[in-house]
């Protein structure tokens, strides 16, 4: 009877704990947690030797972030059954979840181990579902270098107010807890290693540029180097980096850089890598403050433009660079739009610089560097002054892209000139060529300042298509036609401008300059204006510092100028140059005699309709348009130079139908 009523109980006990079980399953389906906790405490009173149900227990007391009691069941489950791997997984994710990282790992490598040496092959199997802190470790590493490869070579600490290198920022990282949670992290999940490595290497590690104004004893390295920038004495413009500081720090960004004191001004090797990265490092910083020391607080519209901040050359690419900028006043507050978090999306501010640079609101928010529209980049340039001479085309390096070697020393002639025959070299644009003012001594073609830019380009009049087509019709002349094709063929035979050796190798259309007269009267006394006659051109006047050498086609057969038109395949319009050589050979003529030549059937005299003619016959009426020429005198050694002129040289063809007189098509070396 006993033994029947015992049976009896212990079949209603673990009826009552089956009970509790599926009551809690299906209330952690439903994600009620505490109902969940309530039924497994509830079986495991009924039945407290079943580790599953501390198990169960542990993982729905994690869902309520009992972190304390979730600890609890799962080292229960690893008294019950010390070989199993389950305790240990379950301890993993209650330490995790309470954000004791390293006993978290510890107990992940334990479960590791318990998987490895498992005598159940199935078990054994799971342990290829995890990766090891090792290789996460390493997935790490890379993620770190990847990303330090594109920052500053040094930041500030903001929370230490330390200046770190690389090496200190990375050990910085691997101490915090960021790292810690983030290797506890990916050892559970390493199907999404890549992605959260590489999101929380970001995270931690985004910077804040400062872009200013340089003042009077600015902190360079030195000052601050194995200090605390906050201790230091708050006086003259250390102040703005301690403020700098503390407002990056409470934005909730731990690093920051500013030119003064995170280079290193005496070693040349940083000094060259930090001017040809630094475009790079404004671009991929998460935020970039201004400073407008002399902008006064609550400031009205035109405060901005005003500022000696928009006068600098080095600020044109810190505020082109970045996606995210905050323009802040003299006492640290933001300027205008005080609720916005990003002043590129403010439309008051972007028309004040708009207006006050030149540069058009599309460049202002989203630029990206390159060689496209050199001549309007310089523009932007031109108004702008550095305190080194050379550094006005060092500032320019990043917006065109390009590196090049830093030579403090070297003129400002000489670093202009290289950077503008980087651009003519890469991009074969032509367009650097129409500036005006004082030749460089780089090479005669480039200017010697870069305020040569400051003019407005050279505009070529706009032809509507019906122009055009009516000009097109009036050329339909057999003998024009084929001249037309020549001359179409050869334009679209000639390489592309080059420099090498500062020489530039030009190609052009050249025409001889017959007269130059020299006009008595002068305006300015330094400036001389000449009467220049050239075969195919209509006559003008040339105002320049250089003494030309007059002469008359009639008292002399020497004829040491050329005025020339520089061949640029984009401002003529012709094909791309995939196309060239079909086009070329649609244009080209059979070898025919003189004769025929030029007097034709009467099927040469009829009109020629088909597309590749009536392409060559539109690039003459694009050539007898008016067009910014260039003046150059022959060397003795047979090479160029240019003759600079106080205006840009405007020069037009005198007959739109002598093709003949666009016939000298030729390469110049200029010196």
């Amino acid at each position: 009877m006993m033994l029947r009523r015992t049976v009896s109980l212990i079949g209603l006990t673990f009826d009552c704990t089956a009970q509790c079980v599926t009551k809690a399953d299906e209330a952690v389906s439903a994600n009620n947690h505490e109902v969940a906790v309530n039924l497994y405490s509830a079986a495991i009173a009924l039945d407290s030797s079943r580790h599953s149900l501390f198990a169960h227990r542990s993982q729905a007391n994690l869902g309520l972030k009992l972190h304390a009691e979730a600890l609890y069941d799962a080292e229960k489950v690893i008294e019950f059954d010390p070989s199993s791997y389950i305790g240990y997984e379950l301890k993993h994710a209650a330490l995790h979840e309470a954000q004791l990282y390293d006993e978290a790992v510890a107990a992940f490598k334990i479960m590791l181990f318990k998987l490895e040496n498992a005598s159940d092959p199935q078990i054994k199997k799971l342990r290829q579902k995890y990766g090891s802190p090792s290789e996460v470790e390493d997935a790490i590493r890379r993620a770190v270098q990847s990303y330090l490869d594109s920052a500053p070579l040094r930041l500030v600490n903001t929370s230490t107010g330390r200046l770190c290198d690389r090496h200190a920022q990375t050990n910085s990282f691997k101490t915090s807890i960021e790292y810690k949670q983030l290797l506890s992290s990916s050892i559970k999940h390493p199907h999404l290693q890549t992605e959260s490595i590489e999101k929380a290497v970001e995270m931690y590690f985004r910077w804040v540029m400062l872009s200013h104004r340089w003042e009077n004893e600015e902190p360079l390295l030195h000052d601050i180097a194995d200090k605390v920038v906050y201790d230091l004495d708050p006086v003259g413009t250390m102040t703005k980096l301690q403020n700098f500081c503390k407002i990056t720090r409470d934005a909730g960004y731990l690093w920051a850089w500013s030119d003064t004191c995170c280079i290193d001004q005496h070693s040349n090797s940083e000094v060259q890598r930090s001017v040809n990265s630094m475009f790079v490092w404004y671009h991929n910083s998460a935020l970039t403050i201004i400073y407008l020391s002399d902008v006064p607080p609550l400031s009205q519209s035109g405060a901005l433009a005003h500022s000696a901040w928009n006068t600098r050359g080095w600020t044109v690419q810190e505020f082109l660079a970045p996606g995210v900028v905050l323009f802040y006043q003299a006492d640290w507050t933001l300027y205008l739009d005080a609720r916005s978090s990003n002043h590129k999306k403010s439309v008051a501010i972007m028309q004040e610089l708009e207006a006050s640079t030149g540069i058009d609101a599309q460049a202002l928010v989203s630029f990206r560097p390159g060689m496209a529209g050199a001549r309007e980049k310089l523009q932007w340039a031109s108004t702008r002054v550095t305190t080194l001479q050379e550094d006005i085309a060092y500032s320019l390096f990043g917006i065109f892209g390009v590196h090049l070697p830093v030579i403090y020393g070297e003129t400002k002639q000489n670093a202009l000139g290289r950077l503008l025959q980087e651009i003519v070299a890469q991009s074969g644009d032509i367009s650097v060529l129409d500036w005006v003012g004082k030749s460089s001594e780089f090479n005669s073609c480039l200017p010697a300042d870069i305020a040569a830019y400051r003019p407005p380009p050279f505009t070529s009049p706009f032809l509507s298509e019906d122009q055009i087509h009516t000009l097109v019709s009036s050329l339909q002349d057999a003998i024009v036609v084929k001249l037309a094709s020549t001359l179409y063929s050869r334009l679209g035979n000639l390489t592309a401008p080059r420099f090498g050796n500062c020489r530039l190798h030009l190609p052009c259309i050249a025409f001889p300059v017959t007269e130059v007269r020299r006009r008595r009267s002068q305006e300015r006394m330094s400036y001389f204006t000449f009467e220049i006659k050239a075969d195919g051109l209509q006559d003008m006047l040339i105002t320049t510092e250089d003494k030309l050498v007059p002469f008359s086609q009639a008292k002399s057969t020497r004829q040491p100028y050329l005025l020339v038109r520089p061949w640029n395949r984009y401002d003529l319009e012709l094909p791309a140059l995939a196309g060239d050589a079909q086009i070329v050979d649609d244009l080209s003529e059979p070898e025919s005699s003189s004769d025929e030549y030029f007097s034709g059937s009467s099927e040469d005299n009829e009109p020629v309709d088909s597309e590749p003619h009536s392409r060559a016959l539109s690039l003459i009426v694009r050539l007898g348009q008016p067009f910014g020429a260039l003046l150059l005198a022959q060397q003795r050694g047979g090479e160029y130079k240019r003759v600079a002129s106080d205006h840009n040289i405007t020069a037009q063809v005198k007959d739109l139908t002598a093709v003949h007189d666009m016939m000298d098509v030729r390469t110049l070396e200029i010196l």
